[in-house]
């Protein structure tokens, strides 16, 4: 047939298209994955993923909007056995899994993946521990299952370029809760498949200015993702079906572009997305991190402190999507953890980017405010071409003496190059899980994690995510 206007592609030609050799190759790949497939190194690391994640959800399960929330969804969802972690309630699994993903991007603490820039463990957990004890699922299996997600809904950030107006949340992390579920339903190759074609149909169209402004509905989309990837599995149960190549489609055209396939397939079995993964322990967006950790380094060469009054002016050099984060006026504390000036001058102000120097109190704290805006924040070419292999930037702080102190950053603190230890993350859990539940609540549950990979089944793990957060705790 001859071409149609506006480069639109006939029927005829489209349904021509064979399924993609890399279709085929994860759907045999998810399948027939075990436990026993898994390195060593994997198993830990999915350990830790797991226990952060739950670190995370748990604290961010106390902010004012997640309990309000829980309230609400309590009146509306009804009651289950699937735990809100850190709200002492049951929900049916989709609730939960929304709940526990929304949770767990509250606070900008979740875990990530510099390469498929986005997060992918907090788009696959929750759907994973809603969907695991109702299929007496052992610890290997939620193991198995969270790194199967985890793996595809990396693998297809790497393989596609979003457009630089959607935010990555909720994009591809459907996919990988969808196929976590599949795996521990025991899908077959064929389910796999059209598991892998719905869900990645299914994901949102996200904007990025969210995050900038501090639109908090942006906290949403890992729980939708979560709540989706559960749905994604029912309809492929059921008999429905998607495209012949769902993820080409909408990662090659819709919201994204230049989506290599080779790209899904490229060392799949050798190489492991969950094992170079990264950790956070400022409590902002990633994009400051690099910046925040040279800050550090100033610091310490001070002497360990510097008054936000000491200080005339702050330089930052750095790459382009941390440059984006130039308002140095943020309304809420969302849009506060995604200012690079906020974050510097917060952190000054209160010695660390904890949770709470992101609050409305520290927020609102005139020196800080004042600070933020004698902030400068300029993209250096030569460090975006850097990306995504290492993330710097270069901070000139000038003090109100004249005196002027330099530090250069290349990579995060928690990547891959430059991680933190299995003990950091670790302590990072107890510092989240600590005040809601009480010490020795959290020090079960990590040890639970610990030895989860050997655990017949998931019961205790789900009692104690179920119980509610200590008195004088943080809810």
């Amino acid at each position: 047939m001859t071409s149609l206007s506006f480069d639109v592609k006939p029927a005829s030609e489209l349904l021509a298209a064979a399924r993609p050799s890399w279709l085929d190759r994860w759907g045999e790949f998810a399948a027939g994955l075990t436990f026993a497939d898994l390195p060593a190194p994997v198993v830990e690391r999915a350990k830790l993923v797991l226990l952060d994640c739950i670190g995370v959800i748990a604290a961010g399960m106390q902010e004012p909007e997640c309990r309000a929330l829980v309230g609400r969804m309590a009146g509306s969802a009804g009651s289950g056995d699937c735990p809100a972690i850190g709200s002492g309630r049951g929900f049916a699994a989709g609730s939960a899994a929304f709940l526990n993903g929304v949770a767990g991007t509250m606070l900008e603490l979740d875990e990530g993946n510099q390469y498929a820039r986005g997060h992918p463990g907090i788009h696959v957990l929750p759907a994973a521990l809603a969907a695991g004890p109702r299929l007496k699922a052992t610890g290997a299996d939620l193991l198995t299952a969270l790194v199967l997600g985890y793996e595809i809904g990396s693998r297809i950030g790497i393989a596609a370029k979003l457009l630089v107006t959607t935010h990555p949340h909720g994009t591809w992390g459907t996919a990988g809760a969808a196929l976590a579920v599949a795996h521990l339903n025991r899908a077959d190759a064929a389910a796999m498949i059209e598991t892998i074609n719905i869900a990645s149909t299914l994901g949102l169209a996200t904007s990025r200015r969210t995050m900038l402004e501090g639109g908090t509905v942006r906290n949403a989309y890992a729980g939708v993702s979560n709540q989706l990837g559960l749905t994604a599995w029912d309809l492929a149960a059921s008999g429905f079906v998607g495209e012949t190549d769902g993820v080409g489609s909408v990662f090659g055209g819709v919201i994204a572009r230049d989506f290599r396939p080779e790209l899904m397939v490229d060392e799949l079995g050798e190489r492991w997305e969950i094992a170079r993964n990264y950790f956070k322990r400022h409590a902002a967006c990633r994009y400051t991190h690099g910046a925040l950790d040279a800050l550090g380094d100033i610091v310490a060469q001070a002497g360990g402190r510097i008054a936000p009054d000491e200080v005339a002016a702050i330089e930052v050099d750095t790459y382009v999507w941390a440059a984006q984060l130039d308002g140095p006026e943020p309304k809420n504390m969302l849009a506060a953890k995604f200012s690079l000036p906020f974050a510097l001058a917060t952190f000054l102000a209160n010695g660390a980017a904890t949770p709470d120097a992101f609050r409305d109190e520290a927020r609102q704290a005139a020196a800080t405010r004042d600070l933020a805006r004698r902030v400068t924040v300029r993209e250096d070419k030569e460090l975006t071409a850097r990306l995504p292999g290492l993330r710097p930037a270069r901070v000139r702080l000038t003090l109100a003496d004249g005196r002027s102190l330099a530090v250069e950053a290349l990579t995060n603190k928690g990547d891959t190059e430059d991680p933190y230890g299995p003990d950091e993350v670790r302590a990072k859990f107890a510092e989240l899980a600590g005040p809601v539940w009480g010490a020795g609540h959290a020090a079960a549950i990590a040890d639970c994690v610990e030895t989860i990979d050997r655990a017949a089944d998931l019961s205790p793990l789900t009692r104690l995510l179920s119980a509610p957060a200590a008195a004088g705790g943080s809810a």
